[in-house]
């Protein structure tokens, strides 16, 4: 995980350094920047440019990787005329480092950002889009990036928004960033999300042929169990230790159990975190969860004045002061910081099963009217800018990664095409995710919390009610977004 930023028009040095200063809690642990032909490492406290320029890119860096095969790296990463900016993960680095050097290419690549380079670079015979749109099928992972080749400018988001892109342009420049409040500290007024599989090549929004949420093909159940198992193990290859926002409900439980048969193989060291105020719902459930498990569990119990303290830095952070929004929002927040004190950088989150299996109760009226795999459908599609980029706002204010096994690109199209029936049983199944609930029984889970009903985060935690009761009537919440 990163923060990338970049302007292209009349600007100063010092406008990307403060982009870089606005999402510094994104990659705390170094900064580079690439102005016009300049790459450059620097101190953003002592960095000081007046001069103008037409090109720059920007990166900050949080180290997660840092072993002899594979390392976290300062950027932007350049190869003879292209410049690179890479934000995210690729979860096939061996797959595509290797590919690379089979190509001829001789460099000693380290670090996904070069990886990435170099594959398009391999493409790239004079038609830069041609050779990302080509790159991009080869791919997995979660991602945003930027690449220049001295006359073209593309900016790419993954397949379904897990990572955040915003771009922006006024009379005299135009920029992009991993965090909307870069663009806002430099002037910039209407900010545009890019949407998941878009291209922005040079500033023209380029649409993908057919979306992952669009694919039709056959479903098939027995796959499931299988392509979970491999997004967990992609999630957390090459990591010491991983953190699991952790509920005790069959989405998060499911995953810990998947990560735990790992960890008997690999020595992965994992750790539960739980949110909630003294005695609700999910504090009760995750203790429960924790020791069916046996594994480690660390709970923060919020109170009224510890909402006050961060509320305003989590309003500003999502841009939006809606009270659902806001209360997940906390969850994550609360739950990351525990993560990031512990000194781990990655969490994984079980965000995406109930889209994806049918959890939300609204569903039952889907399932009802016929209409299920169309609004499951929609509810994948608009993800990006209702739930993902909320929490990736959140957990990088505390500097933690999230990553997000059921958001698999495999599995989501594998999903997607599985029968509304293996998902909603009838319309008196007021469990819902019957599939999935199958499943996480027979991989071990009890039936205790494989069959635990669905609570919301805002609700289960507690947080909802200690917002609406208690802050609510003396704050106005819109005044943190001023």
């Amino acid at each position: 995980m990163s923060s990338i930023v970049g302007l292209q028009g009349k600007f100063k040095g010092n406008d990307i350094a403060e982009m870089l200063k606005s999402s510094k809690k994104r990659g705390p642990e170094s900064s580079g920047v690439y102005l016009d032909d300049i790459n450059l490492n620097i101190d953003l406290n002592e960095f000081n440019d007046d001069n103008e320029y037409e090109i720059a890119f920007g990166h900050n860096l949080l180290s997660v990787y840092d072993t002899d095969d594979r390392q976290s790296l300062p950027q932007p990463v350049s190869n003879d005329n292209l410049v690179l900016v890479f934000d995210g993960v690729l979860y096939n680095f061996k797959t595509i480092r290797n590919l690379v050097n089979k190509v001829g290419v001789e460099a000693e690549i380290k670090s996904d950002a070069e990886a990435l380079l170099y594959l398009i670079d391999f493409y790239n015979k004079g038609d830069l889009l041609k050779a990302i749109q080509m790159a991009i099928r080869l791919i997995d992972g979660d991602y945003s990036f930027a690449v220049w080749d001295g006359e073209n400018l593309a900016v790419v988001r993954d397949l379904l928004g897990v990572k955040p892109l915003f771009y922006a342009q006024n009379d005299d420049v135009k920029g992009f960033a991993s965090d909307k409040q870069s663009l806002v500290n430099v002037g910039f007024e209407d900010i545009t999300t890019l949407k998941p599989e878009h291209i922005l090549f040079n500033w023209e929004d380029i649409a993908p042929t057919q979306a992952i949420y669009e694919k039709v093909s056959e479903g098939d159940v027995s796959k499931i169990d299988k392509f979970l198992k491999l997004s967990v193990g992609n999630r957390v290859d090459e990591l010491y230790e991983v953190g699991v926002i952790f509920s005790g409900g069959v989405d998060s439980s499911y995953l810990a159990l998947l990560l735990k048969e790992i960890s008997e193989v690999t020595g992965l060291k994992i750790k539960l975190y739980a949110v909630g105020a003294e005695g609700t719902h999910d504090i009760e459930s995750a203790k429960y969860a924790a020791k069916f498990l046996n594994l480690d569990l660390q709970i923060c119990e919020v109170t009224e004045d510890m909402i006050r303290e961060v509320l305003p830095s989590v309003v500003k952070a999502i841009d939006d002061d809606n009270l659902m929004k806001v209360g997940v929002g906390l969850t994550t927040y609360f739950a990351t910081k525990m993560v990031a004190e512990d000194n781990i950088k990655v969490a994984i989150s079980g965000q995406g099963a109930d889209e994806l299996f049918g959890g939300y109760k609204r569903y039952l009226e889907s399932f009802v009217n016929d209409t299920l795999n169309y609004d499951i459908r929609k509810d994948i599609s608009n993800m990006y800018h209702v739930n993902l980029e909320r929490d990736d706002a959140c957990s990088m204010l505390n500097s933690v990664e999230l990553r997000l096994p059921f958001l698999d690109k495999n599995l989501v199209e594998l999903v997607l095409n599985i029968q509304d029936n293996k998902k909603i049983v009838s319309m008196h199944d007021d469990m819902r995710k019957s599939i999935l609930r199958k499943l996480a029984f027979e991989e071990g889970l009890d039936y205790e919390i494989a069959y635990r009903p669905k609570k919301a985060a805002q609700y289960g935690t507690g947080i909802d009610k200690i917002l609406r009761k208690k802050i609510l009537k003396d704050t106005d919440f819109s005044k943190y977004l001023e």
